[in-house]
């Protein structure tokens, strides 16, 4: 009994400033709970989508560069979506005195990003300017609302604060680049994007980690504690910003390879902070589930530094949707995931659905990654791939959908 009041009173430290909005759905709670609800299907839809404009059945010209949209709604369209969940969930926590966005105002954003996607399926009829203004409006908004962080004096979350401010500008840049205001080609525009936001994920990955393990261990009884090492993750944003920068300016050159070799080296080094002193935790569900986000993100480097030295560069293409469908796709599913079983009162689970969750991305990754070696099956393993990949948020949606649109069960708002 005292041990429940204790992790109730911890809980309603996070919530002390609840606005007293009056009759607030339990969908509109909490600002993860809105978006959850819509990115989960968003996937499944969008997925659903894209099958049918690369198999011709649906025509969407996407101004000619079908391939080009299609990568920035992926990284762009999801990551507001991603970071809005994360910030609006776990700022309320880092900064007791932030008023957590709940009830009418979160409506109005979660409005805002659904216009956002309407207009970028709808392109054709409302233009690139409709498109840009929405989308820019809503990642403006994200940076306004995590404006404590980078003002915070002890600076202790600020690299998440301009690592959004970076990826704001690369946005601006590649909207004026599709408009003509800019003579940089898009796609390595976008590919400067994906080097920013495997750094925003990196940042993001040492908080979740430090929740999501320690909380695991806690339910677990297990006597230690994680700590996530600041010094690799710096490490590995180095690595991949130094990437990322050669990238777009030396993008034929050979130290790219070398450089995107250690990239995926030091990415993977972070896994060590999993072995602890005392205790052994990688036969620990959740552990798993997160060591193979910097696997995934890992190999993905690793594969394009090899084929770059040694393979004149073919397949470069495919192995980067280990970073993108790999990597970030676990990533999101696991904010989730553990979103999903922490913040709605309930103690961080594993189950025969999150594995199958979790297996299901890392299947797809493989299956669409390492088509340059199996040339032959490309076309089942674009489609399998395809299917695999979204069968995670339909496995989602039968499970937590019913935490999302009721209260929290410890009886705490949010």
């Amino acid at each position: 009994m005292s041990n429940q009041k204790e992790e109730k009173l911890h809980a309603t430290n996070h919530y002390l400033y609840y606005p007293d909005e009056e009759d607030i759905p339990p969908y509109l709670a909490y600002g993860f709970r809105p978006i959850f609800l819509l990115l989960a299907p968003y996937f499944i839809l969008s997925m659903a989508l894209w099958g049918l404009v690369w198999s011709g059945y649906l025509s969407i010209p996407f101004i000619d560069n079908v391939l080009q949209w299609h990568i920035y709604e992926m990284l762009f369209g999801v990551l507001t979506a991603g970071v809005m969940a994360f910030l609006t969930t776990g700022l309320p926590e880092l900064f007791p005195g932030m008023v957590p966005l709940v009830g009418k105002r979160l409506k109005y954003i979660m409005i805002l990003w659904i216009a956002g996607r309407v207009s970028f399926w709808l392109i054709d009829i409302t233009g690139v300017y409709l498109t840009a203004i929405l989308n820019l409006t809503m990642l403006a908004w994200l940076i306004w609302f995590a404006k404590d962080v980078v003002l915070d004096k002890l600076q202790r979350h600020a690299s998440l604060g301009y690592t959004l401010v970076v990826i704001f500008a690369v946005e601006v840049w590649f909207f004026a680049s599709v408009l003509g205001w800019s003579e940089s080609n898009s796609m390595s525009i976008l590919r400067v994007a994906l080097g920013a936001i495997v750094v925003l994920i990196l940042l993001a990955m040492r908080r979740v980690n430090m929740e999501a393990v320690n909380e695991l261990m806690e339910d677990k009884e297990i006597d230690d504690i994680y700590i996530s090492h600041p010094p690799l993750t710096n490490l590995a944003i180095f690595a991949v910003t130094l990437y990322t920068i050669v990238g777009y300016f030396y993008p034929t050159n050979s130290a790219l390879g070398w450089i995107a070799l250690a990239s995926g080296a030091s990415i993977i080094a972070i896994t060590s902070d999993y072995n602890l002193k005392d205790k052994f935790i990688l036969n620990q569900p959740y552990v798993i589930y997160l060591f193979w986000i910097f696997m995934l993100f890992g190999l993905g480097y690793g594969l394009i530094g090899w084929s770059i030295l040694f393979n004149d560069a073919n397949g470069v293409s495919s192995f980067r949707h280990f970073i993108t469908a790999g990597g970030l796709g676990l990533a999101y599913l696991m904010v989730m995931i553990t979103i999903g079983w922490i913040h709605t009162g309930r103690h961080l689970t594993s189950n025969i659905y999150t594995h199958f969750m979790v297996f299901f991305i890392v299947l797809a990754t493989f299956m669409r990654g390492l088509i340059p070696f199996f040339e032959e099956y490309s076309t089942q393993l674009y489609l399998w791939s395809a299917i695999a990949w979204v069968l995670p948020f339909v496995l989602y949606i039968k499970v937590f959908f019913r935490f999302l649109l009721t209260p929290r069960i410890d009886g705490i708002k949010g």
